[in-house]
């Protein structure tokens, strides 16, 4: 069993910071690509910032600038840094991990975590 736990998330200001974190535990054999979306109400899920095992780290033009994205391998961890927060970054954010298990070495799999709510309002 994988299990990605998203923590962070909650309820700020305009122009203020929230740091989120996502820890993959379990049967986890090798990870490749960690990343996160976004999903607001009436809306469909969107790709925030992705983070590769080879360093590459990436985030969407809507947030570049404002938002940086960066993993801590040996723990299994992401993180996503959201500075200048706008109203219309609220919205669950969801952790998403492309690995493979120790059951299943040779194939690579998506898993969510079950997401954690940011409200960006004044």
């Amino acid at each position: 069993q994988v299990q990605l736990v998203e923590s962070g998330g909650g309820l700020v200001q305009p122009g203020g910071s929230l740091r989120l974190s996502c820890a993959a535990s379990g049967s986890i054999f090798s990870i490749n690509a960690m990343g996160w979306y976004r999903q607001a109400p009436g809306k469909q899920r969107e790709l925030v910032a992705t983070s590769t095992s080879g360093g590459s780290a990436n985030v969407v033009d809507s947030v570049k600038g404002r938002f940086t994205i960066s993993r801590d391998n040996a723990k299994n961890t992401v993180y996503l840094q959201m500075n200048s927060l706008k109203p219309e970054d609220t919205a669950v954010y969801y952790c998403d991990a492309v690995l493979t298990t120790t059951q299943a070495m040779a194939v690579w799999s998506h898993y969510w975590g079950r997401g954690t709510q940011v409200t960006v309002s004044s």
